[in-house]
C-alpha cells in the first residue's frame, strides 16, 4: 500500500484513519481550458471537465491525472459518449469506486491514455416512485439514499450489501447481493427477492448504439426483452443511466451477534452431532453472516430475523452503521497494521486476528449493539469507508439448501489446514478475516414480469440442468495488500473451490467485484481461469449470448478496458 508510512515512520490511529479517508476521496482538479481544448477538442461545452485520480477501494489499482466529467443529465451522457466514439476514446462510468477488480480502470493506465471517467454520483441521482411497488432511480444514487427513500414510503428490500456508499449503478453492474434465504416457514413477500439486486430490475435505460441514427442514444430496455438480460449485470460493458426496480413492503429486522461459538462447532461437518451449526442458524432465521478473523477460534456471527415488533432485549436503532468499533479502526488494530506494513512484521498476523476479534467481542458489549432491531436499512447497512481497507477474494458456490453446511465445512477445513501449514513454515498470508454469506438465486419470477429472464452474467443465475441448486454460499478471504504469499495462498483456495465444486454436486463462480484468477504472484491474471473457467461456469451459451448482445449494443467498444477485452477475448487495448 503506497500510502502507508515507511522507514519506521510513526503510526497513529489518526494517521491510519486519515489514510483510509484519503483512499475514499477522488480529487478532481478543474481543467485548464486551453489544455482541455487541445487534448479533448470539441468536447461538449456544457459538460465540465476536470483532471481526476482513480483509486479502487483498497488502493491496489490507481491511475492519476485522467480526464473526467460529471454529466448533469442522461442527455449529456449521450453527448459525452458520442464524443468519445468519434475521437477514439473509451468511457468508464465511475460511482464510489468501491470495488477490487479491474472492471473500471486497469492498473498502469497512464495519465495520457484516451480514457474518460464519467462520474455518475454528482447528478444522476433522481429518485421517484414509479408505482406503489416500483422505484425509478438514477444510477448515481447511493444505496443508503435509495434505501432511505424507500423506507420513507414504507418500502424496502430483503437484503443489500453492507456499504451504504455504493452507487446503485455500480451495485447492479456486478450483481451485488446481501445475505438472505427463506427461514423455516418464511414465504417471499411480493416485490422482494433472495437473489441479487439485479433481479429486481423491471426496466433500465442505457446509452447504446443506434444503427438507424448512426450514433449512440438512450434506449429503455424492459425485463421481458432478450437484450435486457445481458444488461442486468454488464460488468462495465455498458453505461446505464436509470433503472426501475421492483420493491416491496419494508420489514423490521432484528440482528443478534454472537462471538461465543467455536469455529469447530459452527463449521462442523454435517452429521457431526454439533448443535450450533451455520446451517442451523440459516434454517432458523435465513439471514446469516460469519466473520472469522485469521488465527482465531470464535467467529463473529450475525443473525438477522424478520421481527415486526421489537423484542424486549433488542435495542431500537434509528440509523445504520451500528458497529463503530468496526467502522472506525480501533487504536490497537491500527498500530498493529502500521507495524506489519511499515516494518514488514507480517508474523504479527495472529496477534492482529486476536485484536480484531477482541475489538468485535468487546465492542458489541460496549456499544450495546449485540442485539439490535429496526427498519431493515438500519441493520443491513453497517460498513463505512473508514473501515480497514483490505484485499478480498470472492466466490459463489451454487448448491442445494441442504448441502450448505457441507460446503461451509469443507471450505473451512481446507482454509484452516492451509493457513496452519503456511504458518508452520513462517508464512502468514492472511491477516484479515473469512466472510461467509448465503443467498438465494436470481429467480426471474421474483420481478413479477411475465417473460422475464435472469441476468445472464450474474453469479446467481440458476442452472437449468441443476434445478436442485437453489442457494449460493459466498466465500471471501480478506488480507492486507502486499501481504507476502497472499496470492499463492489464495490461488490454492481458488483451485480447491474449482476442483471441489466443478459442476457436479455444486458449482463455483467468481464474485465479479473481488479477487479471482490468481497466479502465485498476481491476481486477475490466470489465463486458464479468465479464458476457460469463468465462461464455462457462467455457461458457454449464456456467456456467448451476453458477449454478442453487449458487442452489438456497443460495436465500437467505447465501454471497456484492456482487462475486459481480455476477459471477453476481444484482444483490443486501451
Amino acid at each position: 500500500m503506497s500510502n502507508i508510512p515507511s522507514d519506521g515512520a510513526r503510526w497513529s490511529r489518526r494517521s491510519f484513519l486519515l489514510t483510509a479517508a484519503a483512499l475514499a476521496a477522488v480529487p478532481g482538479l478543474p481543467a485548464d481550458p486551453a489544455a482541455a481544448a487541445a487534448e479533448l477538442p470539441d468536447f461538449p461545452a456544457d459538460v465540465a471537465l476536470y483532471r481526476s485520480a482513480y483509486r479502487n477501494w483498497v488502493g491496489e489499482i490507481t491511475a492519476d491525472g485522467l480526464w473526467a466529467c460529471a454529466p448533469g443529465s442522461p442527455g449529456q451522457v449521450v453527448e459525452v459518449v458520442n464524443w468519445a466514439w468519434r475521437h477514439g476514446w473509451r468511457v468508464r462510468a465511475r460511482g464510489a469506486s468501491h470495488g477490487w477488480s479491474p472492471l473500471t480502470v486497469t492498473e498502469g493506465t497512464p495519465s495520457g491514455a484516451p480514457v474518460l471517467l464519467v462520474d455518475t454520483a454528482p447528478h444522476l441521482t433522481g429518485l421517484a416512485l414509479d408505482s406503489p411497488a416500483a422505484v425509478r432511480a438514477g444510477t448515481g444514487v447511493t444505496m443508503e439514499a435509495l434505501l432511505s427513500f424507500l423506507e420513507e414510503h414504507g418500502l424496502g428490500v430483503t437484503a443489500a450489501p453492507a456499504p451504504g456508499v455504493l452507487t446503485l449503478g455500480g451495485a447492479l453492474a456486478i450483481d451485488a447481493h446481501g445475505t438472505a434465504v427463506p427461514a423455516r416457514g418464511e414465504r417471499r413477500l411480493p416485490g422482494h427477492t433472495y437473489g441479487s439486486l439485479s433481479n429486481l430490475i423491471l426496466s433500465l435505460t442505457a446509452v447504446v448504439w443506434d444503427s438507424r441514427a448512426g450514433a449512440y442514444a438512450l434506449r429503455t430496455f424492459h425485463r421481458d426483452e432478450g437484450d435486457c438480460a445481458a444488461l442486468l449485470t454488464h460488468l462495465g460493458r455498458s453505461l446505464v443511466t436509470e433503472v426501475v426496480l421492483r420493491v416491496g413492503a419494508n420489514t423490521n429486522l432484528r440482528c443478534v451477534s454472537r462471538t461465543d461459538i467455536p469455529a469447530g462447532e459452527l463449521f462442523a461437518p454435517p452429521g457431526s452431532g454439533k448443535g450450533r451449526t451455520f446451517a442451523s442458524f440459516l434454517e432458523e432465521a435465513g439471514r446469516v453472516e460469519a466473520i472469522w478473523f485469521a488465527f482465531t477460534e470464535h467467529p463473529w456471527l450475525k443473525v438477522w430475523s424478520v421481527s415486526p415488533t421489537r423484542p424486549l432485549t433488542s435495542r431500537h436503532v434509528r440509523r445504520p452503521y451500528n458497529y463503530p468499533f468496526s467502522d472506525n479502526v480501533p487504536t490497537p488494530v491500527a498500530e498493529l497494521v502500521g507495524r506489519m506494513t511499515s516494518q514488514a512484521a507480517w508474523y504479527l498476523a495472529p496477534v492482529l486476528g486476536t485484536a480484531q476479534y477482541d475489538a468485535a467481542a468487546l465492542g458489541l458489549v460496549a456499544t450495546l449493539s449485540g442485539d439490535i432491531w429496526g427498519p431493515s436499512k438500519n441493520t443491513l447497512l453497517y460498513l463505512k469507508p473508514t473501515t480497514l481497507r483490505v484485499h478480498a477474494n470472492g466466490y459463489a458456490v451454487l448448491t442445494s439448501r441442504d448441502r450448505v453446511q457441507k460446503v461451509v465445512s469443507e471450505f473451512a477445513a481446507f482454509y484452516r489446514e492451509r493457513l496452519t501449514a503456511y504458518a508452520a513454515r513462517g508464512s502468514f498470508p492472511v491477516n484479515g478475516s473469512v466472510e461467509i454469506r448465503v443467498t438465494g438465486l436470481d429467480d426471474p419470477g421474483d420481478s413479477g414480469v411475465a417473460g422475464a429472464r435472469p441476468p445472464l452474467l450474474s453469479a446467481l443465475r440458476p442452472r437449468a440442468d441443476h434445478p436442485e441448486w437453489d442457494t449460493a454460499v459466498w466465500l471471501d478471504i480478506l488480507t492486507l495488500p502486499g501481504t507476502p504469499d497472499a496470492e499463492a495462498f489464495l490461488r490454492e483456495i481458488e483451485r480447491f473451490l474449482l476442483r471441489a465444486y466443478d459442476g457436479g454436486s455444486a458449482l463455483t463462480r467468481v464474485e465479479w467485484s473481488k479477487g479471482w484468477a490468481y497466479t502465485d504472484d498476481g491476481v486477475w491474471s490466470d489465463q486458464e481461469v479468465l479464458g476457460s473457467v469463468v465462461p464455462a461456469a457462467v455457461g458457454p451459451a449464456e456467456w456467448a449470448e451476453a458477449d454478442a448482445v453487449l458487442d452489438r449494443l456497443d460495436p465500437h467498444r467505447v465501454y471497456g478496458n484492456a482487462f475486459l477485452d481480455r476477459l471477453f477475448g476481444q484482444g483490443a487495448e486501451e
